[in-house]
């Protein structure tokens, strides 16, 4: 089998992906390589002939207030409809522009602004209507960004924007074979040589699964080595052994540019697809309809949005 998780970016240059393999004696993963063409990615891991599971760090679902009354008949209809869709992801200036055809918002700072209005002009009442029941605080988390808000250090719409309008949209249009969880089912029946499981991962999630608590930030490079000996300890926990070159880049704090925030979540988000598809952690999406059909969930998360 092999494992993948890409972090993910509007900026090609800060988009990575770390690959593991498993094979009679467990998994051996590489250093983390830039994702480039992800279509071409998916396509030379399928070549191998074995199932591929890939862990991407960017939203797969919408809010479901946002899906009410649509006809299509959930999430992947949805977005496979959105293939050469170029007004769905042009980002609004104004509230003025936001409609359910043009959702995301907004493109630059605007005095006044807020994700209140923003739900408002989408017809989801209040701020909480932009969510997803994954994206909500829980009593292990605070909340994550709202799927179509685009503005500042949390938010997720861009990534959304990137993935879904020149690479997930247009694959899926032309049958690509990809299965995306929780959509298809569940993800080990969805495992097969010749497809691809496609699911979203936090790399924040991730982490408190692994059992690492980074202390600092991620974008410090200092911060990150000092986590390194840690992370290859729950490397072994999970059975991985690391190729010589990524148990440099862990000790080493995964480099001193822009990326290495970036090299390193790819790592975390791989930790933490392993342990679901090695049963560490559940294969767990609650009983919801809407849910499994628009929303989607954060793969290896078992704690339900509070209240």
């Amino acid at each position: 089998m092999i494992a993948a998780h890409a972090d993910w970016s509007t900026d090609p240059r800060k988009r990575w992906v770390s690959i593991a393999r498993r094979g009679s004696r467990g998994w051996r993963a590489e250093e983390p390589v830039p994702v480039g063409d992800p279509a071409a990615l998916v396509a030379a891991l399928l070549a191998e002939g074995v199932p591929v599971a890939m862990g991407l760090d960017l939203p797969l679902g919408v809010p479901r207030g946002f899906a009410e009354g649509r006809r299509e008949a959930g999430f992947i209809d949805f977005l496979r409809g959105r293939a050469g869709d170029g007004g769905f992801f042009t980002v609004a200036a104004t509230l003025d522009e936001v409609s359910r055809g043009r959702p995301f918002y907004p493109a630059r700072g605007v005095k006044g602004m807020t994700r209140a209005a923003h739900a408002e002009a989408l017809g989801l009442g209040d701020a909480r209507g932009l969510s997803r029941w994954c994206d909500r605080a829980t009593a292990e988390r605070p909340a994550g960004a709202p799927v179509f808000w685009t503005l500042g250090a949390n938010q997720s719409g861009k990534a959304a924007i990137a993935a879904w309008r020149d690479w997930l949209a247009p694959r899926l249009a032309a049958g690509a074979p990809y299965a995306v969880w929780p959509f298809a089912g569940a993800l080990h029946g969805l495992l097969a040589p010749g497809r691809a499981v496609l699911a979203e991962v936090y790399p924040a999630e991730a982490l408190r699964h692994c059992g690492l608590v980074l202390r600092g930030s991620k974008r410090v490079r200092a911060d990150r080595a000092a986590i390194g000996e840690a992370l290859l300890a729950a490397m072994a926990l999970r059975g991985v052994t690391p190729a010589p070159a990524l148990r440099d880049a862990a000790r080493d704090g995964f480099g001193a540019d822009a990326a290495g925030e970036d090299r390193f979540d790819s790592v975390i988000g791989l930790l933490g697809l392993i342990g679901v598809l090695d049963g560490a952690r559940p294969d767990f999406v609650p009983d919801d309809p809407a849910i499994h059909a628009w929303e989607g969930w954060v793969l290896g998360q078992t704690a339900l949005p509070r209240g």
